[in-house]
């Protein structure tokens, strides 16, 4: 019996730790309030890329060393980091309850919406891939747009953070698809913070850097357009595959890792390779191999059609949702639905041949 009451009373004691130290999850606001780092530390790891507490929490003991901090410390600031943001094992039920936390962000078409349950989700990469003019950088100028929407509009109400290595963004359709949405056009172009990526490493040191950026300019979507255009143009032959692969996985996981500290959404753009080879099924490949397919949480295939401004857009892999095809198109006020008068027009043309 006093074992029992032993037990209880450990049990009631673990339960009233647990909840005085609940209210301490988010005691560090700035790098320097965490057990362990001086200024002189902070300047370290702000010159390395680490501005604030979530970019810490994400960290790896291994990319703190050239900070000059032994192991053991390096464990114990990115501990006291995740315990911050709250990071820890949790119950699948509890899990479930978490994820309402994930947002969604609309695209601009119902049709494409559908095939992705309602949207692009938050704490996630979203990868466009197609051929040259499919729309991918038209969908990447649409959602900065959206992102600023209210939330009952299938916004965000936030900002959009813009790396292009391709030189694609255009400020001209930003200004067409706002006055499209009643937006106003100068209000929204103040909200996308642009960057253009001169080589595949200063793409890496963008990103690398942008968690101060993405925390005080209320971030809520992260573009990469393109991901892989540097890699592919500097990475040339087969031996130096794997020093791009590797590259390339580094590159994603620090997106990934910046959209899960944010709770935004992360969409990149692919191009694509053709294998002449390849006698059955779509002989149209994206670039980066399983790295990038693996860390691409849902991938989204553009294709023109024969003609006008119709595409179409296929969901390839999902964690959870079925494979699924949509049209829509691409006009001066973004992206659109196809309405059912052109399908009707467009089937009977297809049965006219």
């Amino acid at each position: 019996m006093n074992e029992d009451e032993d037990a209880e009373n450990q049990k009631e004691t673990e339960n009233t730790q647990t909840e005085t130290a609940e209210p301490e999850k988010c005691q560090y606001q700035f790098i320097e309030d965490l057990p362990g780092v001086g200024p002189a530390t902070a300047q370290k790891l702000r010159e390395l890329g680490y501005h604030t507490v979530e970019s810490l929490a994400m960290a790896t003991a291994r990319e703190l060393e050239p900070v000059g901090v032994s192991e053991k410390k390096a464990f114990q600031i990115i501990d006291a980091a995740r315990s911050s943001i709250g990071i820890s094992f949790v119950r699948a039920d509890e899990l479930f309850k978490m994820r309402q936390n994930v947002l969604r962000l609309t695209t601009g078409s119902k049709a494409l919406d559908k095939i992705v349950d309602g949207g692009l989700e938050t704490q996630t990469i979203t990868e466009f891939y197609g051929e040259y003019g499919s729309g991918k950088s038209q969908i990447c100028h649409q959602l900065c747009v959206n992102v600023q929407l209210p939330p009952e509009r299938g916004g965000l109400n936030g900002s959009a953070l813009y790396v292009d290595s391709e030189n694609t963004f255009r400020l001209e359709r930003i200004v067409q698809m706002s006055k499209f949405l009643g937006l106003d056009p100068e209000k929204v172009a103040r909200n996308i913070i642009y960057a253009e990526a001169y080589t595949s490493d200063h793409q890496m040191f963008l990103l690398e850097n942008a968690d101060e950026i993405i925390k005080a300019n209320n971030i809520k979507l992260i573009i990469v357009d393109s991901l892989t255009a540097h890699f592919r143009s500097e990475y040339l032959g087969r031996e130096m595959l794997a020093s791009r692969q590797q590259k390339l996985n580094k590159h994603m996981h620090k997106l990934i890792a910046l959209a899960r500290a944010f709770n935004a959404v992360a969409v990149v753009t692919n191009q694509v390779m053709a294998k002449p080879d390849q006698f059955f099924g779509d002989a149209i490949h994206p670039i980066g191999g399983n790295i990038v397919g693996h860390t691409s949480h849902t991938r989204i295939y553009l294709r023109r059609a024969p003609h006008g401004p119709t595409r179409i857009a296929r969901l390839v892999s999902s964690p959870y949702l079925p494979e699924g095809e949509e049209i829509l198109k691409v006009t001066e006020n973004g992206i659109e639905d196809i309405s059912e008068e052109e399908k009707q027009e467009k089937a009977s043309k297809s049965r006219g041949r």
